[in-house]
């Protein structure tokens, strides 16, 4: 039998059959299934995994670095939501003989959650603006209003990145009224045009935002992308959305500059530690509001992702293809079959 892990699964929904994610029985014969609803420090997981042949994660959750792949010895299998995983040492992975599994992005449970992260950043953008964080802690306290809150419309909302998300959050700009700029390293002005928003250079979407939303993937380009240097540009009445990636922002200098009050707040989604540290500055900040990592965590994201998780557990199961990242770890002796 083998042993099946569901790493972090923080809103214990993985083997819920009312999330409707997957029918996890189909594996009742060939494998025993545990989720685990909270993270693992990297001493906790080399202890409670040590038995585990398969590890299911969800983004990245969970860092799997060489040293834990030395200390799972049973380990054949990871599967990864998408392509890659940042915080994977696929090197590793290969020497140690663990066969890394891709999501299949042609799946049709993938069709419809492109909407989970950009909305989620429009909620956050509209709670920051109007201090909702701060006057919901009053409420509950007993208190009433005390802060007055900015209107989006006829404001400048600042899109840095323009993607699949950056595209969205243009649409949504627009139809709130708001103008619309944005930059990239390969923005061209015509792209920019065709979802109505403007482009323009890097330091005028920091000058000129009033809202400045970042939407660029995290890579070794966009790492560190947002320093003081940048935030020093902004107006001191307006705030940065952060929904991408902690990293591409120099946390110590946003700290810097929320505590300072050079800029007006922040709403942020992703950090450069996930979970946030309990002691950590962001979360005693009056001009900050929190959320931990929301974006694609919802009923319809979550279903999909655990769908084509059990699709490429099944088919290790069964010794059929598999959607492989690492198929030099089929070569390993752990994958050999016994004569």
């Amino acid at each position: 039998m083998l042993k099946v892990a569901l790493l972090d699964d923080y809103a214990g929904v993985a083997l819920q059959s009312a999330l409707q994610s997957a029918n996890w029985p189909v594996l009742r014969e060939k494998a025993e299934v545990a989720a685990f609803d909270h993270h693992l420090s990297e001493e906790e997981a080399a202890v409670a995994l040590k038995q585990f042949d398969v590890l299911c994660t969800i983004r990245e959750r969970m860092s799997l670095p060489r040293s834990l792949f030395e200390r799972l010895p049973n380990l054949k299998l990871v599967t990864i939501i998408g392509m890659s995983l940042p915080n994977l040492d696929l090197d590793a992975a290969t020497e140690h003989g663990v066969i890394v599994a891709h999501s299949n992005f042609a799946n049709p449970v993938f069709a419809n959650i492109g909407s989970a992260t950009p909305e989620l950043t429009w909620g956050l953008m509209i709670a920051t603006v109007r201090h909702m964080g701060v006057e919901m802690r009053r409420m509950r306290k007993g208190g009433w209003q005390a802060t007055v809150g900015s209107i989006l419309a006829g404001r400048t909302l600042g899109l840095l990145g323009l993607g699949r998300i950056g595209k969205r959050m243009a649409a949504y700009g627009s139809a709130f009224g708001m103008n619309v700029i944005a930059w990239s390293q390969n923005l061209t002005e015509d792209t920019a045009k065709s979802v109505g928003a403007r482009r323009v250079d890097k330091d005028e979407l920091f000058r000129t935002a009033d809202i400045l939303s970042i939407h660029v993937v995290l890579s070794e380009r966009t790492r560190g992308l947002v320093t003081a240097r940048e935030l020093n540009l902004m107006k001191r009445d307006a705030y940065l959305i952060n929904t991408s990636r902690g990293p591409i922002v120099v946390e110590a200098d946003l700290v810097a500059a929320l505590r300072s009050g050079h800029i007006a707040g922040a709403g942020l989604d992703v950090f450069d530690v996930e979970p946030l540290p309990a002691d950590h500055p962001f979360r005693s900040m009056d001009n900050v509001v929190l959320t931990p990592h929301l974006g694609y965590v919802t009923r319809e994201t979550l279903a999909a992702f655990y769908s084509d998780t059990l699709d490429a557990v099944v088919a290790f199961a069964n010794g059929t293809p598999i959607r492989v990242v690492n198929p030099a770890a089929l070569q390993h002796p752990k994958h050999r079959k016994q004569p």
